[in-house]
């Protein structure tokens, strides 16, 4: 269930109070008891522990609680993204007197409106789909629909509240809460807890937190030529359309025997299957963008995408260039420069997602040719992603959300340069928050369309407006349909 309701208070504020969790919390929240941070992984991502206060007949119901992973997101409109689902961690096992619930999917959607009579104003979402567990009432409609409909009342709780306080009182951003091991937790839990924090695992992070979080495009990394006016709508349109005839071959690329194992399939309704993505779809940035931040529809990429390969296997597919017969050995017998991105996801089983894109050649000195022969530093500041799913649930669409990623700034990346192709090898498993994000939509990826744009990002006057590489559309992908590769050495 889903509850709506516009709130007269800033984005900011909202989201600072729907972080809390403190006494204040009692002011909005109905179904609050208590809650504590287990675990904060990174800035973006905590593990917390949450007592819910239901009032159903509490002297014959057994209270619940929750143990869950929260992460939030700021997108570039001003909005607020936080979302729950239900994770078990060795800190927070089952407590006495407790039925543990189960959060499939939930969170807030914090979104600003246009103001009135001078009055800011927000629309909060709040989506809830919980199993509250329980052998006997937990089965009762009745107590589900109650209890649902509890928690969602903290929307209503948040108008009120911010209409009776004053919302200059400054709450902390992610206030500091009692680890729920000092106070609910036994013994044993306190010295589990002492273990993990020893021996966790280390990071940064300024650079974990980046992977999916707003794109840096408010900064001041943008060279404006000081000679240079100020480009005129008209004069930027004729740019773009320009770099384009300068920048693509006007023959077309003989397309014959490239193949991977992954079908293509244009129709709307096919399954397990890619197709090219119009590029129109995605927004980037323009020649007048270090002047007015604007953004234009991208048009025709810059390469063509040939092949898409689906890969499994007991450890991870690094180089799969090398691997006989595949789209970059059929690029370089035709005399064309391939480009092979290969999206590595980790798990028991891991999977390579590897998509080939051609070009019959460089043009020198282009931002593309300067990305493919410069170092990794120069790479990873500039290769970026721009993901969207236009078909799928609503958490994992708030979840992968639609901003654009510097990526060498959010995993590791390898780059392998060979005589006529570049493979870029990603290693989503080397962020937490992107593996939190995969844990999501591995989970129901024959559910999604997912739309994904690479580019170079152009940061001076003279690199823009930007271009894509590439764009794809992956349409209810199978698990079952990854093959394992064989490598040569």
């Amino acid at each position: 269930m889903k509850a709506v309701g516009v709130v007269e208070a800033s984005c900011e504020a909202i989201f600072q109070l729907v972080m809390s969790m403190d006494t204040s919390r009692f002011e909005w929240d109905c179904s609050f008891q208590y809650g504590s941070l287990v675990e904060e992984v990174d800035g973006h991502t905590a593990i917390l522990y949450h007592r819910l206060q239901l009032d159903w007949f509490p002297m014959f119901v057994w209270p619940r609680d929750l143990c869950y992973v929260r992460y939030w997101r700021r997108n570039d409109d001003g909005s607020y993204v936080v979302l729950f689902q239900s994770r078990e961690h060795q800190n927070c096992g089952p407590q006495p007197g407790f039925v543990r619930a189960h959060i499939e999917s939930g969170g807030f959607n914090i979104s600003p409106l246009k103001s009135r009579n001078g009055r800011i104003r927000t629309q909060v979402q709040h989506l809830m789909q919980i199993d509250l567990k329980g052998w006997g009432v937990g089965y009762v409609p009745s107590f589900q629909q109650h209890c649902l409909l509890h928690m969602l009342n903290s929307v209503a709780g948040l108008r009120e509240w911010f209409s009776q306080s004053d919302e200059s009182q400054v709450l902390p951003r992610i206030p500091v809460m009692v680890n729920m091991t000092q106070s609910v937790s036994s013994k044993k839990g306190r010295k589990a807890q002492e273990s993990t924090t020893q021996t966790g695992i280390q990071m940064d992070p300024s650079r974990h937190s980046t992977v999916l979080e707003e794109e840096s495009d408010e900064d001041d990394e943008f060279l404006i030529p000081e000679s240079e006016p100020e480009p005129s709508n008209l004069e930027d349109a004729a740019d773009v359309r320009k770099s384009g005839r300068n920048e693509e071959d006007s023959d077309l690329i003989d397309l014959s025997g490239f193949s991977g194992n992954l079908r293509r399939d244009d129709r709307d309704s096919s399954r397990d299957c890619w197709r090219m993505s119009d590029g129109n779809n995605f927004r980037v940035r323009s020649k007048n963008f270090v002047y007015d931040k604007s953004k234009i529809p991208a048009g025709k990429p810059l390469m063509e995408l040939v092949a898409v390969d689906w890969f499994k296997d007991a450890k991870r597919m690094d180089h799969v260039a090398r691997r006989k017969g595949c789209a970059v050995q059929v690029a370089a017998e035709k005399g064309l420069f391939a480009l092979a991105i290969n999206l590595q996801v980790p798990g028991t089983t891991n999977y390579s997602m590897v998509f080939y894109f051609v070009t019959k050649k460089l043009i020198p000195n282009s931002l593309l040719q300067r990305f493919v022969d410069g170092d990794d530093e120069f790479r990873n500041s500039r290769f970026k992603l721009i993901p969207s799913v236009p078909k799928g649930s609503w958490i994992v669409r708030q979840s992968v959300g639609s901003t654009p990623c510097l990526l060498g700034k959010a995993v590791d990346i390898t780059y392998i340069r060979g005589s006529n192709y570049l493979e870029i090898d990603v290693d989503i498993g080397s962020s937490t928050v992107a593996n939190g994000v995969l844990g999501l939509v591995c989970g129901v990826i024959t559910t999604l369309v997912v739309d994904m744009a690479f580019l170079v990002q152009a940061n001076t006057y003279d690199e823009l407006p930007e271009r894509l590489i590439g764009a794809v559309r992956m349409s209810h992908i199978e698990l079952s349909s990854a093959i394992v590769p064989v490598l040569e050495d």
